[in-house]
C-alpha cells in the first residue's frame, strides 16, 4: 500500500500551513530523510523530510505554491516500483502529528469510557441529535471548539479512538460546512473572501451553479480594485503576511488575558559600555564575533534569572510551570514582522559562544530559514530599542511566558556618582510582568538585580 504524505504539524498551536514548493518533483526516486517539501508554518519556513524511501506521485489535486492545507491534510503518496496510487486527491486526511504518520491519540484519553475486565467499553452518556439518532461521543475540548465555530457535532463522525470525536474532526467540520444561501465556497475560497471583504452572496452572482474557488475569489478582488473611486485610488492596500497576522493574534491575546503590569528604573551602564569596547578591541583582532549590547543583555538577564526563578516561568489555566533550564528568546526585526528566536541555555554559555549563535539565529530569521525549534521553548525574552533612540517603553509578554524585559538606548547624560554630578552613561529599563503568575515585589527585586548587573558587570562576569 503506497505510503501517504500529509501536512505536518510543525508546532502545537499549528492548525494549516501555507505550502512552499515541492523540493521533488513527480516520479522521482526518494530516500528515506531526503528534503521532500517547504511548508511556512506559524513564523518560519521549514524544509520537511519523507519518511519513506519509493517513487514520489503527485496526484491531481496535490497542493501548489501558496495554498493553505490544514494539518494532516494528503499531499502526495510513496510509492513502490509498480505500485498503483489513487488518481486524484478526494479529501483531507485525519490531522495527525507528523508527516505520513497516523493521526494522534485524542486530546483526553482519559475521558475515554472505562474497559471491564472482558475489554468491553462501558456506555458513555451521550446526547440524542435533532432526528432521533444517538449522537456520537466527543472529547471535552472538542466539545468547546464546535461551540465557538457554531458546529453541529452531533453528525459528525469521530475519528479518535472507539470513534470519539475530536478536535481534528470538528475543525474539518468547519472548513467543509456549506454556506447558507445554497452557497458552496472552498476553505481558502472562504478566507480570502472574508480578509478581502466580499460577501458570498456578491460572489454566488457571478459562479450559480457550482463551488466558489480561489480563484473566483482573486478576480472579486482585482475587479473591486478597478472600480475604487479615484479619490481612494492614491492609498495603498498592503495585505496582512501570516506572520503579522499571527503577531497581531497573539499580541491581543496576550493584553487581553494577562494581567500586566509594568516596573521601569534606570542604570548606569557606563562599566558595561567600558567591557562592550574591550570586548569588541579583543575579539576583532583575533577574527572573533563581537559581542553586541544583545548578547551582553542575554547573558546578564540570564544570569538574574537564576537568581530569581520564579521570573523564569510559563503560565496555564492550570498551573504555574517553573523552569528548571533558562532559554532566552529576543526580538528580531524582519521584512515579514517580528520573530523571537530563543537562545538555548544561557547561563552555560560565553560571551563568544552567545555571539556567535545569534548571528546565525538573527540571520536564519531574516532569511525565513529558522527551524520550528529555534523559535519554541523561551522561557523569558528581551527585546531591545536602543538602536532606535527609544529610552523607555512598555513591552508586551510574549505568551505563555510571566515576564519581558524591555531595553532602551544608552545614553551619556548627568547623573550622581561618588556624590558629585559627572556624565554618565545611562540606560533604561523597563520589566513587564503577569501579576497572575508574579507578584510585584519579586519582580521588583529581580528587576534590580538587572540593574545591578548592568552597573557592575563584574558581579555575572565571575559567577
Amino acid at each position: 500500500m503506497a505510503y501517504e504524505v500529509t501536512m505536518p504539524r510543525l508546532g502545537w498551536t499549528m492548525e494549516e500551513g501555507v505550502f512552499g514548493e515541492w523540493l521533488k518533483q513527480d516520479g522521482d526516486e526518494v530516500k528515506a530523510g531526503d528534503l521532500l517539501f517547504t511548508v511556512e508554518g506559524d513564523k518560519a519556513t521549514q524544509e520537511v523530510e519523507v519518511f519513506e524511501s519509493g517513487i514520489l506521485r503527485l496526484p491531481q489535486g496535490a497542493p501548489a505554491p501558496g495554498d493553505v492545507i490544514p494539518v494532516g491534510a494528503l499531499l502526495a503518496y510513496i510509492a513502490q516500483a509498480g505500485e498503483s496510487t489513487p488518481a486524484a486527491i478526494a479529501q483531507a486526511a485525519p490531522a495527525g502529528s507528523q508527516t505520513g504518520q497516523k493521526a494522534p491519540a485524542p486530546e483526553d484519553p482519559a475521558a475515554e469510557p472505562a474497559a471491564d475486565p472482558a475489554g468491553h467499553k462501558a456506555p458513555a452518556s451521550q446526547p440524542v441529535s435533532a432526528d432521533g439518532r444517538r449522537a456520537p461521543a466527543i472529547s471535552p475540548r472538542a466539545r468547546r471548539i464546535a461551540a465557538e465555530l457554531g458546529v453541529d457535532w452531533t453528525r459528525i463522525t469521530g475519528s479518535g479512538r472507539t470513534g470519539r470525536i475530536v478536535e481534528r474532526d470538528v475543525r474539518a467540520a468547519a472548513e467543509t460546512v456549506v454556506e447558507p444561501l445554497g452557497v458552496d465556497i472552498s476553505p481558502v475560497a472562504r478566507r480570502l473572501a472574508a480578509e478581502a471583504g466580499i460577501s458570498l452572496e456578491e460572489l454566488a452572482a457571478v459562479t450559480p451553479g457550482r463551488r466558489i474557488q480561489r480563484e473566483d475569489v482573486e478576480a472579486a478582488i482585482a475587479a473591486r480594485r478597478q472600480t475604487v473611486p479615484a479619490q481612494e485610488a492614491a492609498a495603498q492596500v498592503v495585505p496582512h503576511s501570516r506572520i503579522r497576522r499571527i503577531t497581531a493574534q497573539r499580541m491581543a491575546e496576550s493584553a487581553h488575558t494577562t494581567a500586566p503590569v509594568t516596573l521601569t528604573t534606570e542604570a548606569d551602564a557606563t562599566e558595561l559600555v567600558a567591557l562592550r569596547q574591550q570586548l569588541k578591541a579583543s575579539y576583532s583582532r583575533r577574527g572573533l564575533a563581537v559581542p553586541g549590547y544583545n548578547d551582553i543583555y542575554l547573558k546578564l538577564t540570564a544570569c538574574a534569572l537564576q537568581e530569581h526563578p520564579a521570573l523564569n516561568a510559563s503560565w496555564s489555566e492550570e498551573a504555574l510551570h517553573l523552569h528548571s533550564e533558562i532559554h532566552v528568546g529576543f526580538a528580531v526585526e524582519t521584512e515579514q514582522g517580528l520573530l523571537a528566536p530563543v537562545l538555548r541555555d544561557v547561563p552555560a554559555k560565553s560571551l563568544r559562544v552567545i555571539a556567535a549563535e545569534t548571528v546565525e539565529l538573527i540571520e536564519g530569521a531574516r532569511r525565513e530559514r529558522l527551524g520550528h525549534e529555534a523559535m519554541q521553548g523561551g522561557t523569558f525574552t528581551i527585546t531591545n530599542l536602543g538602536m532606535y533612540g527609544i529610552d523607555a517603553f512598555t513591552p508586551i509578554i510574549n505568551l505563555p511566558q510571566i515576564a519581558i524585559l524591555g531595553i532602551g538606548r544608552i545614553i551619556c547624560k548627568p547623573a550622581v556618582h561618588d556624590g558629585q554630578v559627572v556624565p554618565r552613561q545611562m540606560v533604561a529599563l523597563s520589566l513587564t510582568f503577569d501579576h497572575r503568575a508574579v507578584d510585584g515585589a519579586p519582580a521588583a527585586r529581580f528587576l534590580n538585580t538587572i540593574r545591578e548587573y548592568v552597573s557592575e558587570p563584574v558581579l555575572w562576569l565571575s559567577a
